[in-house]
């Protein structure tokens, strides 16, 4: 059943509203060339935002006029959607981004989704008596948390967001994981930096497509999670979602890497959210981890992304899910919503 969707609260106002009171329009993004690959390091425009009024009906033609361009360029490309953090955590916010997807592939893209679920899974275990163990950034997961793991990600919540996208009249197939990702293990590293056993913990060392590729050659959107068999003993491996999205972009060289999460994008100063970086290149992104301004979390994130787009993709986004329709802000706008990291 379709959840109900209140109102936006940016219903009736102009398309770039969305953004954040403290944030001016972004820099144009070359609608003319949407593809455009270049950057120099840009920050919001100083100044007030614009001032909401009524929409007027010449503002939804103007709305998809807008688009047109986007809509030309990306049609028939494969765009991969990694879902994360809070993004996954209200049905509200959950449906509309399944809702936009529904639109992407109307529109003639071919949407992938990567899902995460670490506060589900964190839930699952307490229920059996498990305590949530981290290192690194990377669940330690038992021999008996793993069989939790694949439960959750694999019959709980990517079966409920397949549901999501057939409610909303689209088409979509939920692939486990380890039928994608083929996985070696991996060791953490404590704060002393030596290596520590984390368990079934592993890292994406090839993809299987066949799967994929069926789904896609009947117009439907392949929902995975974050899953991989190991490739010595074909036992499930638990893999962190943004880097197995990461893999599975390089392996397909998509026109688009998203990643959906409860972060604003790149922000110079993480307490400020007026101080988003809107775009900034590989060169640019490998300085601000030197320099610090890119810290903690982020630095496996952005590292994960230049890596994809040496490999061929073209455009990896990084943008807050809990806002609404923040997947077609940013990739139908001039202005856009999050950091875009380009070559």
């Amino acid at each position: 059943m379709i959840p109900e969707l209140p109102e936006t609260p940016n219903a009736g106002v102009e398309t770039c509203q969305p953004v954040k009171a403290a944030m001016a329009r972004r820099s144009p993004k070359l609608a003319s060339n949407p593809e455009s690959g270049s950057s120099s390091l840009r920050f919001p425009q100083s100044g007030p935002a614009r001032y909401a009024r009524a929409v007027q009906p010449i503002d939804k033609a103007n709305a998809l006029i807008e688009a047109l361009p986007y809509l030309q360029a990306f049609r028939g490309k494969t765009f991969l959607i990694k879902m994360g953090g809070a993004a996954m955590e209200d049905p509200d916010l959950v449906a509309r981004v399944m809702r936009d997807i529904v639109f992407l592939e109307v529109a003639g893209i071919k949407p992938i989704i990567v899902h995460g679920g670490g506060k589900a899974i964190s839930a699952a275990m307490a229920e059996a008596g498990l305590k949530a163990e981290f290192v690194g950034g990377l669940r330690v997961t038992t021999d008996k948390a793993i069989d939790i793991v694949a439960r959750v990600l694999s019959q709980e919540i990517n079966p409920g967001l397949v549901r999501m996208i057939r409610d909303f009249g689209g088409k979509a197939t939920g692939i486990p994981g380890n039928e994608v990702f083929i996985g070696e293990k991996t060791s953490g590293t404590d704060a002393a930096g030596k290596p520590v056993d984390i368990g079934r913990v592993g890292e994406v060392v090839a993809c299987q497509l066949a799967r994929l590729d069926a789904a896609h050659q009947a117009g439907i959107v392949p929902v995975i999670s974050p899953l991989a068999a190991e490739l010595a003993t074909g036992r499930p491996l638990n893999i962190n979602a943004d880097l197995a999205a990461a893999a599975l972009a390089k392996e397909l060289r998509v026109a688009k890497l998203v990643y959906l999460s409860d972060v604003p994008g790149l922000l110079s100063d993480p307490r400020d959210p007026a101080t988003l970086i809107q775009s900034v290149n590989r060169k640019e992104a490998d300085a601000l981890i030197s320099d610090g301004t890119i810290s903690g979390g982020m630095i496996p994130k952005i590292r994960s992304a230049v890596d994809a787009l040496n490999a061929g993709v073209r455009k990896v986004h990084f943008i807050d899910g809990r806002m609404p329709h923040a997947l077609l802000l940013e990739i139908f706008t001039e202005c856009g919503i999050g950091t875009e990291v380009v070559r």
